[in-house]
């Protein structure tokens, strides 16, 4: 087991209330694993990241539970300890390169920064690393692009330079969040491939955060469905896309355009909207968007339950039955 995630609750104290970002999460993550984290803008996927990575930013806190990396409690670390692991065993790309690159470095002198940080190597060494990550990652003649600045790349190459300093340690865990959002079509295809290639040659593990089940189905072994700071569903890729349980599960699924449909029916949208976090409704965050909402849906919090392989939080299914929503 590579990392453990136990009963995670992380908040934010503001002066109107506390919001509960992630409330009471558990999940594992193997070695060559690519775990997706899915859901609607807002749901506690990029939280749960930055969690993991000790990145939050006050007034957010680590409320409750565990982050257990090689069996080592995150938690517990201090800062000098912790940044000895981040961007060495653990990495992360984060969702916008351009704020995430120095603006005035040139793009050699980040990832050269990086590896010398972390590994005992001369600056020539650490050049010719820095060359040799960016040919991997697909920057064409490297050793002239590693003196462009940011600005002189586009989107597309600047999140191929994020991918190539996250794995230019070596990490054994890469935290990838939302690292297609803003790239068009054609780029995306080629930024989950060049993960998972990096996936095969590293053999790391990788936490994907999105809200796109399009990169989902390309790319992931196994699947977690996130809303307000809850887990609702979790499935191997194959099951969440062919028999998924969870009604908020099936209505994503549903919003994706089909490329094969040709009829005039309008898009499927889930009704309602998200409820606001200073005041959640005391039973499933989803009642009231749901279109199987019962009377309990509104006054109790379903448990998250292990149904024929599968994992979801919904009233709908008890222990060992149910055939899913949104079978096909």
């Amino acid at each position: 087991m590579l990392l453990e995630v136990k009963n995670l609750s992380t908040e934010f104290q503001l002066k109107r209330g506390i919001i509960k970002a992630v409330d009471d999460i558990s999940f594992t993550l193997d070695k060559g694993e690519i775990l997706a984290i899915v859901g609607e803008s807002g749901s506690g996927k990029s939280v749960t990241s930055h969690s993991i990575m000790g990145l939050l930013q006050k007034p957010g806190r680590i409320s409750g539970g565990e982050i257990l990396f090689k069996s080592r409690n995150l938690n517990k670390l201090s800062r000098k300890e912790l940044q000895k692991i981040r961007g060495n065993q653990i990495s992360m790309i984060f969702q916008e390169p351009m704020t995430s690159l120095n603006p005035v470095w040139r793009i050699k002198d980040q990832i050269i920064e990086s590896i010398t940080t972390h590994m005992q190597v001369s600056q020539k060494e650490a050049l010719a690393r820095t060359i040799a990550m960016l040919d991997t990652v697909g920057i064409p003649s490297p050793a002239q692009r590693a003196n462009d600045y940011p600005h002189q790349m586009s989107g597309g190459m600047r999140q191929r330079v994020m991918t190539a300093m996250a794995l230019a340690c070596g990490p054994e865990l890469l935290i990838a969040d939302e690292p297609t959002t803003a790239l068009d079509v054609t780029i995306q295809a080629q930024i989950l491939e060049l993960l998972y290639r990096m996936r095969e040659k590293f053999q790391m593990a990788v936490l994907l955060i999105t809200h796109d089940l399009g990169v989902v189905s390309e790319a992931a072994d196994r699947v977690i469905v996130m809303y307000c700071g809850k887990i609702m569903e979790e499935a191997d890729v194959r099951s969440l896309f062919t028999r998924p349980l969870h009604p908020y599960t099936v209505g994503l699924l549903q919003s994706i355009p089909q490329i094969d449909d040709d009829s005039d029916k309008r898009l499927y949208m889930i009704k309602g909207m998200v409820p606001n976090p200073l005041t959640m409704p005391p039973g499933c965050p989803f009642s009231d968007r749901c279109d199987h909402s019962m009377e309990r849906c509104t006054k109790e919090m379903p448990e998250l339950k292990e149904i024929a392989g599968q994992k979801v939080r919904c009233f709908l299914f008890e222990e060992g039955e149910g055939g899913g929503l949104g079978a096909k």
